[in-house]
């Protein structure tokens, strides 16, 4: 659908940013399918244009499928339809292979709850770009027999940036509409949205929901307008609780306008989007209505960082422990999908399995979750009685499989609200055969009554608020108690002793930093930290010890280069509480910013690990940095604490958004030096003819090519690696960590002796 006349200004920029996110989207769904489904990628057709959207639309479909518990034989089916010609052997094989490493993928959510939006969207985006012949019905019906699913017509998602003109306006910003407004009002409007104050809280909120909208520029915009309206809001009720009565009617005005701008701009643009994009937009909103979705987004961070997705050979390996103690329901998650496991034991289970359809109505599941039972159902099938009107056999325990979650389980109370939130769960129907062997009798969705999700989600929220009081402490609350009390009794705030293990000490750099650098390092260092010392002279001696070591790198590599090119080393680096997660943030981007390659390894045994790639000079020099800047930034943390959280906030959540404020100003500075020295390099192997790197190759190469030697030595050790999940946190301190990270004073004490510095990086 069009609407007359030409674009204006904001309406072709929200589009340029729209479609650039969409590509941006495409190319990214398009690698997971040539990575993780590279037979299937080369199998696609030609026909159907671009191959990076055919694969984006391919892998939106197939992740689809996986959330539905569709089986392997229905993928196929409308893939031999999509790609005429092909072997039925080798798509199922494809298939196979790509839907088991779908689920512990980059964007876990992706492959459950989102799975049909996405493809919603990936398939009009494609129909978008598609040639037509002039016969709309019957390119449509071609498209629809082909891909086996409705491919979205033209409409309003085509262009939602011209939606408001179907009420006689065009898209433009709130400011922007109050200049058509009468003068009083525009004024007045114009110099609440100019204030410092209000800027500086549209500022927090677009950055807060900023984190979510996983880079579409377009729906920031909105969030952007969206945040302004409410600031108005905001003022505008505070101003009328005390004026006049004219002041009242005045304001009541501006409210009216606000309201005009939100139903005629925003709401328009907003409903035209397509239907993920809607929901990346809403859920991206702060509120109390969002307790949950915090929970379920720390919960799938943990599920990413730990790696739970479990393989055939570990559910076979558990299978087999519970049946020998004669349990045989479990639960768990893969990626962002509830998984639920059930070992048939009897004939009778074996024959309600095959029969079972997974409709809430005929539902053989009963999950428990510590609160009073709301229903009974009637779960034996009228086929299982016999004339006399008695039982075969005997059924399911109580009868039924019990899918049960502990209240003083985080992860179970995680997994359930993954439960509550999705609606559904795959089950997981096994057998295990008299020789230990485990076999997979069904996969089927199991979807559970609307009605019962409210109550589990009220139950798990309430117990993870005493578990867990704020969802940034989940993966801590998990980690606690993964480590089965072995840690209990040890204070948070306290470092205990590192714990090493042989694989811990993999290739450590030998060499590094020469001692008479390290000392002058470590000077430059305990004079920032100097009590005496003012803000601008702190500064000023951290950011010359990083232009030492900076420097230093670049003419080690470049020596090496002369020389001997060398080889590259990796180092596992754990690091312990306090605040986990923000310490391997810090650790990792500043192993970026020096040319090195950080990997979070995954799994239970590695959560608190940071696998580190690079060449020696600089991985050294990365954890002098590290050991600094981590004592600064939890001591910083206290003190903006104490000294600037707004009343009310909670500290945690603060200090968490402090603390990534500082780590991204640390890392910039870090990075600038890098630069820095990198040029100065640069122009002295210009102006030097004489000089001993005057034959060979310049800075700037060298480096290029020791980062692709470090890249590929990751690529090597971890074939299958994913992206880390975008940071989210909700605490207001991120200013003040920008702020402070300006003047970052650097911890003398960390060095007083190689001891103490082992002991926090090993």
């Amino acid at each position: 659908m069009s609407y007359e006349g030409p674009e204006s200004p904001a309406e072709g920029a929200f589009g340029k940013a729209r479609q650039e996110w969409l590509e941006a989207r495409v190319k990214d769904l398009a690698e997971v399918l040539e990575t993780a489904g590279a037979q299937l990628y080369k199998l696609l057709p030609s026909d159907f244009g671009d191959r990076r959207r055919v694969a984006a639309a391919t892998i939106a479909r197939v992740a689809a499928d996986q959330a539905r518990a569709r089986s392997v034989g229905d993928t196929v089916r409308w893939l031999e339809r999509l790609i005429p010609g092909a072997h039925p052997h080798d798509l199922t094989d494809s298939v196979r292979e790509l839907r088991a490493r779908l689920a512990p993928g980059d964007e876990p959510a992706l492959w459950s709850w989102n799975a049909g939006a996405w493809e919603e969207m990936s398939l009009w985006w494609w129909r978008r770009n598609q040639c037509r012949t002039g016969n709309m019905e019957r390119d449509y019906a071609g498209w629809r027999s082909r891909w086996s699913a409705d491919v979205p017509w033209d409409g309003p998602v085509d262009s939602p940036q011209r939606a408001p003109r179907r009420h006689g306006r065009e898209l433009l910003t709130l400011a922007e509409f109050f200049t058509h407004e009468p003068e009083p009002l525009n004024l007045l409007a114009r110099a609440v949205l100019d204030a410092p104050e209000t800027v500086a809280m549209v500022q927090d909120v677009v950055l807060l929901r900023e984190e979510h909208l996983q880079g579409a520029g377009h729906l920031l915009w909105l969030a952007q307008q969206q945040a302004c309206a409410e600031e108005l809001e905001v003022w505008r009720r505070k101003q009328q609780a005390n004026g006049s009565e004219a002041t009242r009617a005045f304001l009541a005005e501006l409210s009216e306008a606000v309201k005009r701008y939100m139903s005629v701009v925003l709401q328009p643009v907003i409903a035209a989007l397509s239907g993920c994009e809607r929901a990346l937009l809403s859920h991206s909103k702060r509120g109390p209505w969002r307790s949950a979705d915090d929970y379920l987004g720390a919960f799938l961070d943990f599920l990413d960082w730990q790696g739970q997705a479990q393989d055939d050979t570990e559910v076979e390996r558990q299978a087999r422990e519970l049946a020998g103690q004669g349990r045989t329901t479990w639960h768990g998650m893969e990626g962002s999908l509830p998984v639920w496991y059930h070992i048939v034991t009897s004939p009778q289970e074996r024959a309600a399995a095959k029969a079972y359809s997974g409709a809430p109505s005929e539902s053989v599941l009963r999950v428990r979750t510590g609160a009073p039972v709301q229903a009974s159902f009637d779960l034996i099938p009228m086929d299982l009685w016999n004339e006399s009107g008695e039982h075969e056999a005997e059924w399911y325990p109580e009868p039924g499989i019990d899918i049960h979650y502990d209240g003083d389980s985080a992860f179970d109370l995680g997994a359930l609200l993954a439960v509550a939130r999705l609606g559904y769960a795959r089950l997981e129907f096994l057998a295990v055969g008299a020789d230990g062997g485990v076999q997979r009798l069904r996969t089927v969705l199991a979807r559970v009554r609307e009605e019962d999700t409210p109550a589990w989600r009220r139950w798990a929220l309430e117990s993870l608020a005493v578990l867990a009081p704020e969802p940034d402490d989940l993966a801590d609350a998990i980690t606690r108690q993964d480590d089965d009390g072995a840690d209990q009794g040890a204070d948070d705030d306290e470092e205990p002793a590192a714990r090493r293990t042989p694989e811990e000490h993999v290739a450590r750099p030998t060499g590094g930093l020469p001692a008479a650098l390290l000392e002058k390092v470590r000077a430059l260092l305990r004079q920032a930290e100097d009590k005496s010392a003012t803000e601008q002279e702190a500064r000023t001696f951290l950011d010359k010890a990083t232009e030492l070591m900076a420097k230093y790198g670049i003419e080690q590599a470049m020596l090496d280069d002369v020389s001997d090119p060398g080889k590259p080393v990796d180092k596992v680096v754990e690091v312990h509480p306090p605040y986990v997660k923000e310490a391997r943030r810090l650790l990792s981007w500043i192993a970026g910013e020096m040319r090195c390659s950080a990997v979070y390894p995954g799994g239970k045994d590695n959560r608190h690990r940071v696998h580190l790639f690079g060449f020696e000079a600089d991985l050294h020099a990365t954890e002098v940095l590290f050991t600094s800047l981590r004592l600064q930034m939890l001591r910083g943390a206290d003190a903006a604490d104490a000294l600037h959280r707004p009343e009310g906030e909670d500290a945690r959540a603060y200090k968490r958004s402090w603390m990534l404020g500082f780590i991204r100003e640390v890392t910039t500075r870090i990075g600038a030096a890098q630069r820095a020295a990198r040029a100065a390099a640069g122009a002295e192997q210009q102006t030097d003819p004489l000089g001993p790197d005057s034959a060979g190759r310049s800075v700037a190469l060298v480096l290029a090519d020791r980062t692709a030697v470090v890249e590929a030595q990751v690529s090597a050790r971890y074939p299958k690696l994913a992206k880390a999940r975008p940071t989210k946190f909700k605490g207001t301190g991120y200013w003040q960590g920008v702020a402070d990270g300006k003047h970052a004073e650097i911890g003398g004490p960390a060095f007083a002796d190689e001891e103490d510095m082992d002991r926090l990086t090993h």
